[in-house]
């Protein structure tokens, strides 16, 4: 019998399928997917490194931060990933004039990597020819396997506060949350923009 539904669990926690169970594990936040079979599709996102300022051939100025997300099969079927980001820069709730694009570098991210000044991403190089046409990103994961890629978020203005992102399932849909978090006055304040950017085909899944 096929069953196409997936709902997070934590290793030690009581999830129900409307839960989703955010670990943090070394700078990293994780969401995993499970049926009642055991098929299990596993989401790690890692925290924000290096940034800094890009200067574009033309001279505007913009703010970057590198982020990688890793997706990992452990379900006995290929599944199908589809990303695609807007085309247009958005705006983060509260930020005003801040506008953000996402960017789908198609640079080979691996684990070896993480050490590395913006996890080892030519970012330069990347940014002057890729601002306009990386938006997009498909691929077959199969059984056992992962796929690790990553994602530049640009902005005119840079991020004031903490910033964490993370690409989530719902269904066969993928969502990708930016979360700001500052502190004015004392009182905490959250920021949070979560676009609709793609779908992960499960009717595979047994």
């Amino acid at each position: 019998m096929a069953t196409t539904g997936l709902y997070s669990c934590g290793q030690s926690s009581k999830s129900t399928p409307e839960t989703v169970d955010i670990e943090t594990e070394n700078s990293v936040r994780k969401y995993e997917y499970a049926d009642s079979m055991g098929n299990r599709l596993i989401i790690h996102n890692s925290f924000p490194k290096s940034g800094g300022s890009y200067t574009d051939p033309n001279g505007k100025k913009y703010a970057y931060a590198v982020f990688w997300t890793r997706i990992t099969n452990e379900i006995i079927n290929p599944i199908e990933l589809t990303i695609d980001f807007p085309l247009d820069s958005f705006e983060i709730t509260s930020s005003s004039d801040n506008y953000i694009k996402l960017l789908l570098p198609s640079d080979t991210m691996t684990i070896d990597k993480e050490p590395l000044y913006d996890y080892g991403l030519p970012i330069k190089s990347f940014l002057d020819t890729g601002i306009i046409k990386s938006y997009s990103l498909k691929s077959t994961i199969n059984p056992k396997e992962s796929t690790t890629f990553y994602v530049v978020m640009l902005s005119n203005k840079g991020v004031d506060g903490t910033l964490r992102t993370g690409l989530s399932l719902k269904g066969q849909n993928l969502f990708y949350k930016i979360s700001v978090f500052k502190s004015i006055s004392g009182h905490p304040l959250m920021d949070e923009k979560e676009i609709n950017c793609g779908s992960i085909d499960l009717n595979n899944l047994l």
